[in-house]
């Protein structure tokens, strides 16, 4: 007989927090969004942590180098996109992760007898304005000179012009030993007034570049989340068909954790991409989607460090009306949290778990957390930015961004659902559309992020695992939904018009 759940599957908009005592010192000020996203020991540290708890969905017109970078910048981490090449996924990571701030590795080099033409060319490929010349052409080559686009006239050079002829030649820079530090290295860059330090040893072997404008963005960005290395922290998406090739690859670019990205998670063939991950690859994995206890539970004993949880509850999902699966988003966070916290005691191990899906309003954010969610992941807040992927086009008097599902037509990712075999996808789980377009994602993050300290500050708690043990949460009727924005009232014309 089949098994009945008799509650109703409820979503975030139908509860609220109740305000606890706010004592004096908690103020949105200091409250701390400091959270897991891999699972650790009791007692022990996660390996990785995220700064905001935030993280953008493994979709095409989301996550890509450019916003995991932004994001990373900020605090949080993107999980680039997995539906297109490993080489092409693997070539976004490579790039979030040489982009740093600190030592970098010159991936924009030529040889003295190079022309102009190839300078052009290389700035097209890799959008690097500095290309460092070396006797081979190599990253680690004997350093000869610099150049930049102050060193050339497109106007008037002629293309075939050789480099040797207008690099700034290495004994007119001014450059790093080796053993230098990057505290060292900035202050160089400080006191020259320098825009880029080149890093060489005792033999003129280039090592490492090291840019203001990296030092300028750390300064500017505190939260940012960097690895030991002073890189950015980057996940990716995968999916549990072709994981043998495409790991090693996102492994070999340096990706700091993967994710299975499913529509339902709670499959033997994500149990068999955990245990090839973590038999063959120090990389931390999550797992996902799920909706209940039994779900959590498979995938945490197959291997997940983490577990996303929602199915069909994205705003250009509609994976339950196609199949009839799903749950609301709010019932299925409440019972895999329970869930995560009974394995917690039986093991002493901490499980982070994802809240993906069912976010409107920046208040179910923090619903979310004092749900039990460590983090949540969301598609259309992100896409709405200038760092997302996707075009910023005019529609009507409106500016918009496209934005489209994984399970939709033209994303063609048939990869991510876990019914075997290797058909092509028959009918579609997604739409494809536009959401209003925003501006900048720091802007827009940071206002965000303003409520949501506000709101946990109301709740007397100033931090996550705090709002988690101590949140009153209550549940709201339909007619209380109403009297909680404007009515009975009559809007100004600006309003109206949408000004």
């Amino acid at each position: 007989m089949a098994h009945y759940y008799l509650e109703p599957s409820r979503t975030f908009s139908e509860f609220l927090l109740i305000p606890s005592l706010t004592t004096k010192d908690c103020t949105p000020a200091n409250v701390e969004l400091k959270t897991p996203i891999t699972k650790f020991k009791k007692g022990e540290q996660p390996d990785i942590s995220l700064n905001i708890p935030f993280t953008s969905a493994v979709m095409q017109s989301v996550s890509d180098n450019n916003m995991a970078i932004a994001l990373a910048r900020c605090g949080g981490i993107s999980f680039i996109y997995g539906s297109q090449s490993a080489e092409d996924q693997a070539a976004m990571v490579r790039k979030v992760k040489e982009y740093k701030a600190g030592f970098v590795v010159s991936r924009s080099n030529l040889t003295p007898e190079a022309t102009l033409q190839d300078v052009l060319d290389l700035k097209e490929r890799n959008g690097h304005s500095t290309v460092a010349i070396t006797d081979d052409g190599t990253p680690n080559g004997k350093l000869l000179g610099i150049v930049t686009s102050r060193d050339y006239r497109m106007s008037r050079d002629p293309l075939d012009k050789r480099i040797k002829d207008f690099m700034t030649p290495f004994s007119s820079l001014i450059y790093g030993d080796s053993k230098i530090t990057l505290s060292e290295a900035n202050d160089l860059i400080w006191q020259h007034k320098l825009n880029c330090l080149p890093i060489v040893d005792e033999e003129q072997k280039l090592h490492y570049l090291v840019f203001r404008k990296d030092y300028d963005a750390h300064k500017g960005n505190p939260l940012a989340l960097l690895d030991a290395n002073k890189s950015y922290i980057v996940g990716a998406g995968i999916n549990s068909r072709d994981y043998e090739e495409r790991v090693p690859a996102l492994v070999e670019a340096g990706v700091d954790v993967l994710v299975i990205d499913a529509s339902d998670g709670y499959s033997e063939w994500q149990q068999e991409t955990l245990k090839y991950v973590k038999s063959n690859f120090n990389v931390k994995i999550g797992a996902g989607n799920v909706v209940d206890r039994e779900g959590f539970l498979y995938l945490v004993e197959s291997g997940a460090d983490f577990v996303k949880v929602g199915i069909g509850g994205g705003s250009i999902c509609i994976t339950r009306e196609q199949i009839g699966i799903g749950r609301g988003q709010a019932s299925a966070l409440i019972e895999v949290a329970k869930a995560r916290e009974e394995y917690y005691e039986q093991t002493g191990i901490y499980v982070p778990i994802c809240s993906d899906g069912g976010i409107v309003h920046d208040y179910h954010i923090t619903l979310a957390l004092a749900m039990g969610a460590d983090f949540v992941m969301m598609g259309r807040y992100f896409a709405r930015f200038d760092e997302s992927p996707t075009k910023k086009l005019k529609v009507g008097n409106n500016f918009v961004k496209e934005f489209w599902g994984e399970g939709s037509n033209r994303a063609r990712n048939w990869q991510r659902y876990d019914t075997g075999g290797k058909q092509s996808l028959v009918f579609e789980e997604g739409v494809d559309s536009y959401v209003p377009y925003a501006g900048s994602l720091q802007e827009n993050l940071d206002k965000t992020i303003s409520k949501i300290k506000s709101t946990m500050s109301h709740c007397g708690t100033k931090s996550i695992e705090d709002l988690q043990n101590n949140a009153r949460i209550t549940i709201v009727s339909a007619t209380s939904l109403v009297e909680g924005g404007a009515h009975d009232v009559i809007m100004k014309e600006s309003t109206l018009s949408g000004e």
